[in-house]
């Protein structure tokens, strides 16, 4: 293992408890819409679906993300624990942006994610899907970056 490959904390297998912590930190490291941060979660050779996008490695990942993060401004994230087995946990997710001309999305997805010994996710499924909405309509109003404790979760929201 190289320097760039730190354990990531809570190791499989994942009980109730580490599968919702590890939901959890996944979701503050992506409110911080900090592509070289986030990758370092996968695997140097991690697999991904997004969408119709279909890549290996933290090189792509992160390339994705720049990408992503240009195109979704003011973008918040909340991520829910679905289900989990041994190596591999389950997330629901709903999040909220805008593009360039000022124009509100959610989007909602699902992820499924399974991770190496070491606590790194080496292969990520998203299936995400956006819908326009109106300012009026947004329901993640906290400042940028992670979402505070006290705010409602997915299943709070009805999302």
């Amino acid at each position: 293992m190289s320097a760039t490959e730190t354990p990531k904390p809570l190791f499989p297998p994942f009980d109730a408890e580490s599968a919702g912590k590890k939901v959890r930190l996944a979701e503050d490291a992506w409110n911080t819409r900090d592509p070289e941060r986030v990758s370092l979660a996968y695997t140097p050779d991690s697999v991904w679906r997004n969408r119709s996008e279909f890549l290996s490695g933290r090189a792509a990942i992160r390339e994705v993300l720049v990408r992503k993060w240009k195109k979704e401004l003011n973008y918040r994230l909340i991520k829910e624990l679905w289900a989990f087995q041994g190596s591999r946990i389950s997330v629901r997710f709903a999040y909220e942006w805008h593009d360039e001309s000022g124009q509100w999305f959610r989007s909602y997805g699902n992820e499924n994610w399974e991770f190496d010994e070491q606590g790194l996710m080496r292969r990520r499924i998203a299936s995400i899907n956006d819908l326009p909405i109106y300012d009026a309509d947004r329901k993640y109003h906290w400042p940028l970056g992670r979402r505070p404790d006290d705010h409602a979760s997915l299943s709070e929201l009805s999302l």
